[in-house]
């Protein structure tokens, strides 16, 4: 009885203290800078992956899967919660994760999380994020494993992958391109890492530079991703940059379709609460990417994965 009643008091100090950190993280952050970390939350597409929205699950407490040829990944809570989620991460950690794809305790994360892209992401962008998130109401769920294969689930391996395929560092402005193209490149590049789903992988899980944004059969959830290339005959080269701007305002295309899937998602929780100067500036960079030729077809059953 003593120790149920020691056990019930720490799990009180324990919440406590969460609601404590939870509220001075609130009060030292910025009213401008929870705007902005609002703002970034939705630009770099937090909400879509984070909050399952299958299930009716709770704002960004993870536990959304992702089906892929490597396994399925849960996506983890990343509210304030201080046992379940990040609430107990400082600022260095959270930048090492979204800039070194590593974890408080040094482990490494699997690239199914985009931080070979947010790498790319300004500190003051990654901190007014982190303000945000510490601002949002704590969740007490518990993070699902991922389930993957006996051979993918050492996370040594990774150190290796990021050998191979891992280039951190942060995006600097080309200074022969206007400002709008500098914006739209840090925007697809680094912040909405457009290119993590655009693009096909390798046996390996490593994006192909060779084909990036000509899209791929094995997206997430076993989605078919369209090539955005300005290819006229199998990307979006016969768009007018007015009708992208509206595909990523409502989902609309050209002929009256919806976009459906994840990019429904990315859409409604993310693309259409950027503004009108961010929309253009992403057009006017991904209408300068190179050409790609590239067909996408439909699959007529699901490929199987590598174990199964």
């Amino acid at each position: 009885m003593r120790g149920d009643a020691a056990r019930a008091c720490a799990r009180k100090r324990l919440a406590c203290a969460g609601l404590l950190l939870w509220v001075a993280a609130i009060h030292a952050a910025s009213d401008d800078q929870l705007r902005h970390g609002e703002y970034v939350l939705h630009a770099a597409g937090c909400v879509s992956c984070h909050t399952d929205h299958d299930n009716k699950g709770p704002f960004l407490a993870g536990g959304r899967a992702l089906e892929t040829p490597f396994g399925t990944f849960y996506t983890p809570n990343i509210t304030p919660d201080p046992k379940f989620g990040i609430g107990r991460w400082s600022d260095a950690d959270f930048a090492r994760a979204l800039t070194e794809g590593v974890g408080p305790h040094g482990e490494n994360f699997y690239p199914a999380f985009p931080y070979t892209s947010y790498t790319r992401m300004k500190r003051a962008d990654l901190l007014a994020l982190k303000a945000y998130l510490f601002s949002v109401k704590p969740v007490a769920r518990k993070n699902r494993p991922h389930e993957l294969a006996w051979y993918l689930r050492s996370r040594t391996l990774l150190w290796f992958w990021k050998l191979l395929y891992f280039d951190p560092g942060e995006y600097h402005a080309d200074p022969s391109k206007p400002e709008d193209w500098n914006r739209g490149a840090y925007l697809v590049t680094a912040m909405a890492h457009c290119g993590e789903c655009h693009t096909p992988r390798n046996f390996l899980g490593a994006p192909g530079a060779a084909l990036r944004y000509a899209g791929t059969t094995d997206g997430p959830d076993g989605g078919v991703v369209p090539n955005i290339t300005p290819d006229p005959k199998t990307g979006i080269g016969r768009w007018r940059s007015s009708e992208i701007a509206e595909y990523l305002h409502s989902g609309a295309t050209p002929d009256g379709d919806f976009a459906g899937g994840l990019m429904a998602e990315v859409i409604d929780d993310g693309l259409r609460y950027l503004d009108n100067a961010d929309i253009q500036a992403i057009v006017t960079y991904i209408r300068s990417v190179p050409a790609i030729e590239h067909q996408i077809e439909r699959k007529k059953k699901k490929k199987p994965g590598p174990f199964e």
